[in-house]
C-alpha cells in the first residue's frame, strides 16, 4: 500500500466522518445492427456469426439441463447478459463458484472463457432471448454499452432495447426476478445534493441523450414493469463511479488529463465501486438475500485534496457558469465527447449511502482511496500503451481533455472581455 493511500485512508476514515456513504462495453460495426429476426423466430439474432449456435448445441443445452437440475436445490438458477466481458464476466465467475448459487447460464453474443457454466448464444436484444431462459430463477442484466464513444442514438437504441427485452422475455419465461444494473449517476449530480444521498432519493439526472439518460430510460422501465408483468420481481442496483478491469467510462478518462477540472465555490467529492464489489452485491441480490433498489459503492468520499495528493495532478478552478456553458458548445461543436450535463458528474457530488447492503452485512473490499488507485493504475497503463490512438485523437476523446480545452476557452473568454 502506498504512502498516499494510508494517509487519505486515516483522514477519512469511517470514524473521522459525521455520515459516509454500470463495466463498459463498446459494441461497434455490425454488432450494432438491430436485431432483425421475426417475431417469435427462435435462435440467435442476425447480428450474431451465423453457426454459433446449431441444432446440436441446442440440445446438448438441453441435455445438460436436465442432467443440472437436481443442481436447482442447492440454490437458483441465474442468467447473467453480457456474460463474455466486463462486469458480466466477473460476476459469471463469481457465480460460477458460488455455493448461494444452483447453476450458471451464461448470456452474451458470443461464448466466453469461464467454464463450469452453460452458455447461450443469444443478442440480448432478440425477442428469442424468451425461449433460452429455460428453468432460469433470476436473470442479472449487465449488458450495457457505457462507452463515451459511441454514437448516443445507437448507444441509447442498444441499452434501453435490451433493457425492454429482458424484462419482456423474462416474464414470458417464468423467470421470477430480474436485476437491472444502472447507476448512481441516476441521482443526479448536483451542488445542492447532500452527502452522501440516500438511497431513496429522487431521481434528479437529465433524461437527455448521455449515459446517464439512457440509465434513467431503463429505471423507468424498470418502474412501469411493475405494472405490465405482473409477478416478475425487479431489483435494480446502483453502483458509485466504476473502476476495475475493462472499465472505460467518463469518469475513468477525467483522469487521464494533467490537469483535473473543478467549479468555484462547490467542493468535489469522490465516491468508487470497484467491479469485485458490485459482482459482490450482485451476487447478493440474485439470491434474494437483498431486495428492492439499492447502491454500492465504498464507504465515505475523497474530497479535492485526496484526490490531488493520490493523483499527483492539480486541479483547475473555474466559474461553474461559463464552464458548463462552453462545455455545450464544444460539444455541440464536435470536439468533446462531454456535454454539459455529462460534465456535471466531474464536478459535483453524487455520492451514495449503500445503507440496504450495510443492513445485511455486506462490506466492500476496496475503500475509495484503493479504488482510486486501481483507476490511476489502468488510465496510466493505457496512455503508455497507446490504445486510443485510433480514435479521432487521444486528447480530444478523453474526458480529461475535455477539462483543459473548457479551461482554455473560459480564460481566453475572460481575456477577451477586459480587453482595453
Amino acid at each position: 500500500m502506498s504512502n498516499g493511500v494510508a494517509q487519505v485512508r486515516h483522514e477519512r476514515s469511517p470514524a473521522s466522518e459525521s455520515g459516509g456513504g454500470g463495466a463498459t462495453r463498446s459494441r461497434a460495426g455490425s454488432r450494432r445492427t438491430a436485431a432483425k429476426a421475426p417475431a417469435g423466430t427462435a435462435g440467435v439474432a442476425s447480428d450474431v456469426v451465423p453457426g454459433d449456435v446449431a441444432p446440436a448445441d441446442v440440445a446438448a443445452e438441453s441435455a445438460q439441463d436436465l442432467a443440472q437440475l437436481a443442481d436447482r436445490s442447492a440454490g437458483p438458477v441465474v442468467a447473467v447478459t453480457g456474460a463474455a466481458r466486463g462486469l458480466g464476466l466477473a460476476l459469471t465467475a463469481r457465480l460460477a463458484d458460488s455455493a448461494r448459487v444452483g447453476r450458471v447460464v451464461a448470456i452474451d453474443d458470443h461464448r466466453g472463457d469461464v467454464t463450469g457454466v452453460t452458455w447461450r448464444v443469444v443478442d440480448v436484444r432478440d425477442p428469442a432471448l424468451a425461449g433460452r431462459l429455460a428453468g432460469v430463477d433470476v436473470i442479472v442484466h449487465t449488458d450495457l454499452d457505457l462507452s463515451p464513444d459511441s454514437d448516443p442514438k445507437v448507444r441509447r437504441a442498444f441499452n434501453v432495447r435490451g433493457a425492454q427485452t429482458v424484462l419482456t422475455a423474462a416474464a414470458a419465461g417464468g423467470v421470477g426476478r430480474v436485476v437491472l444494473v444502472t447507476s448512481a449517476m441516476v441521482y443526479g449530480a448536483s451542488p445542492d445534493n447532500p452527502v452522501p444521498l440516500p438511497e431513496d432519493s429522487p431521481l434528479g439526472a437529465d433524461s437527455d441523450g448521455s449515459v446517464a439518460g439512457d440509465l434513467l430510460e431503463i429505471e423507468h422501465l424498470a418502474h412501469r414493469s411493475a405494472r405490465t408483468h405482473l409477478g416478475l420481481q425487479v431489483t435494480v442496483v446502483r453502483p458509485a463511479a466504476l473502476v476495475g478491469d475493462g472499465v472505460d467510462t467518463l469518469v475513468t478518462r477525467h483522469f487521464e488529463a494533467p490537469r483535473l477540472l473543478a467549479v468555484k465555490g462547490c467542493a468535489a467529492r469522490w465516491q468508487f465501486c470497484h467491479v469485485d464489489d458490485l459482482a459482490a452485491a450482485l451476487e447478493l441480490a440474485a439470491c434474494g438475500a437483498v431486495d428492492g433498489n439499492f447502491a454500492v459503492g465504498c464507504d465515505g468520499w475523497l474530497d479535492s485534496d485526496q484526490v490531488e495528493a493520490l493523483s499527483g495532478r492539480k486541479m483547475i478552478e473555474l466559474p461553474a457558469k461559463p464552464t458548463l456553458a462552453t462545455a455545450q458548445r464544444l460539444h455541440r461543436m464536435g470536439l468533446t465527447p462531454a456535454s454539459a450535463a455529462d460534465l456535471r458528474y466531474l464536478l459535483y457530488p453524487w455520492v451514495v449511502d449503500c445503507a440496504r447492503l450495510r443492513a445485511v452485512g455486506w462490506r466492500p473490499a476496496y475503500d475509495n482511496a484503493v479504488a482510486f488507485e486501481v483507476l490511476l493504475a489502468q488510465r496510466s497503463g493505457a496512455a503508455v500503451a497507446g490504445r486510443r490512438l485510433d480514435r479521432k485523437d487521444a486528447a480530444i476523446t478523453a474526458a480529461g481533455a475535455t477539462a483543459a480545452a473548457i479551461g482554455a476557452a473560459v480564460i481566453i473568454a475572460r481575456a477577451r472581455r477586459h480587453r482595453p
